[in-house]
């Protein structure tokens, strides 16, 4: 099957039903969707799927087939970062850093749809990306610098 990832179309040989989540870290290589749950709970896997935060591990490969698949390594290049990667740099917002590009994925998904949001909204839509290190309060205002920074853009 065609699997377009981060802009680039390439065939993969893998079953139908294989998660979203393997085919990009065993077959294609790309690091930054982790394994935290397997069931969809914690976020660590999130990716984009045509614009949307959603789990990989909870897609499957034959569902995201002529869709567009973002990840972490392409919504921001080294020189020309995503405003909510440079407000999580701002906001020292990483501790061990395994949730990062889910929490990120998330957050950037979130502020295309709501780029005025409140405390509440954040709290709510990112209440299902889980931190073991308890970033949060980092995180919601991460959140805030990026939305201001992308509605100044």
């Amino acid at each position: 099957m065609r699997i377009t990832v981060n802009g680039v179309t390439t065939n993969v040989d893998v079953e139908d039903e294989m998660p979203l989540l393997w085919v990009l870290r065993d077959e294609l290589k790309v690091k930054g969707p982790k394994y935290g749950c397997g069931i969809a709970q914690c976020g660590a896997c999130t990716v984009h799927v045509d614009g949307l935060a959603v789990r990989s591990c909870s897609i499957t490969a034959k569902q995201v087939e002529g869709r567009d698949v973002t990840t972490i390594e392409g919504i921001g290049s080294p020189d020309a970062l995503h405003a909510v990667q440079e407000a999580w740099i701002e906001h020292q917002v990483a501790q061990c850093g395994y949730c990062q590009s889910g929490q990120i994925m998330s957050a950037a998904s979130f502020l295309s749809m709501h780029p005025s949001p409140s405390d509440d909204q954040i709290d709510h839509a990112m209440s299902a990306n889980l931190c073991r290190c308890g970033t949060y309060p980092r995180i919601r205002e991460a959140i805030k610098t990026a939305a201001a920074k992308m509605r100044e853009a």
